[in-house]
């Protein structure tokens, strides 16, 4: 058997919301772990975690801590969600870290920045990769289709767009609260849609909010990973984002997102524009389990083969 460092951290709870659990397994230098034990581990977390987070020490000069993740079907290129949850606690645990300002995390879409504000507002900040933009949209009456959803429900002043900020993400608009709540597409439907247009998730949302102070509500399906809904999630509202100043439909420097199918008590992602360009996403994360995860890897004594 193999023993992991290992804890569930829940990334974006805000108050009642239940936020987005991801697994964090943090590597020691001398740890052994191959691709297949990390497929294996969050094959076996699946639907208690979305993703879990392999993170490692960096090479020096290049980047400080370099991170893998995997749902339970696949290596994913990059996790919003699980990235908050696991640097929010480094920074307030490692004393490596606790006072750093920044640091420099390589991802397999590149090294990114987590900025430390954890003494600020509370929260950690991670700098998107850079945006990619596609002009292959499905229709609106194909994408409503697939989303369970009736054609006048899609806001026809907006277009539908495509967005890579560390996923494929199609974004669609909703003229209400109501039509972004009671969204329910099937599983099954939906994942064929996203396979047959090449999207990795398919991002909702809406310029109506349950509160006044938050500009967006957002849901994010991601049934190519093996599930339907994202809770909360930074690659998605990033996608998100950066669609809006590409659109001109944001212009300030901070953008806060209520997110998920709960109206009273959503998830809370926070955007913000640094002066510097770019766009970073920032939230914090809340430990519900801290200790080990022991993995199988091969048959125990006095049992079967």
């Amino acid at each position: 058997m193999k023993r992991y460092r290992f804890k569930k951290i829940d990334a974006f709870a805000s108050g009642r919301s239940s936020g987005n659990p991801a697994g964090y397994i943090a590597l020691f230098p001398d740890d052994e772990i191959t691709d297949g034990d990390m497929q294996q581990i969050a094959r076996e977390l699946k639907g208690f975690v979305s993703e879990v987070g392999f993170l490692r020490d960096g090479t020096p000069g290049v980047c400080d801590l370099s991170i893998r993740y995997f749902s339970c079907e696949r290596e994913v290129e990059f996790c919003g969600h699980a990235t908050i949850a696991i640097m929010d606690d480094l920074v307030r645990n490692d004393d490596r870290f606790r006072n750093r300002e920044s640091l420099l995390l390589q991802t397999n879409k590149g090294v990114v920045k987590v900025l430390n504000r954890t003494t600020v507002d509370g929260m950690v900040y991670i700098r998107a990769p850079e945006p990619e933009f596609s002009s292959a949209c499905p229709g609106a009456a194909e994408t409503a289709a697939a989303l369970g959803l009736e054609l006048p429900e899609i806001d026809p002043g907006i277009p539908i767009g495509v967005v890579n900020a560390g996923l494929d993400t199609l974004l669609v608009p909703l003229v209400s609260l109501d039509a972004c709540i009671r969204c329910s597409p099937d599983y099954t439907a939906l994942r064929a849609f996203a396979f047959a247009h090449a999207v990795d998730v398919v991002v909702i949302y809406t310029h109506e909010t349950e509160y006044a102070e938050h500009d967006l509500h957002s849901r994010v399906f991601a049934p190519t990973f093996g599930y339907l809904e994202d809770p909360a999630t930074g690659s998605g509202n990033a996608a998100l984002g950066n669609f809006l100043v590409r659109e001109n439909l944001w212009t300030d420097r901070s953008l806060v997102i209520e997110q998920g199918p709960d109206r009273e008590d959503p998830n809370i992602v926070r955007l913000l524009r640094p002066e510097d360009g770019g766009l970073m996403f920032g939230g914090r994360g809340q430990v519900r389990i801290d200790g080990s995860y022991v993995l199988s890897t091969g048959v125990l004594r006095g049992q079967p083969e």
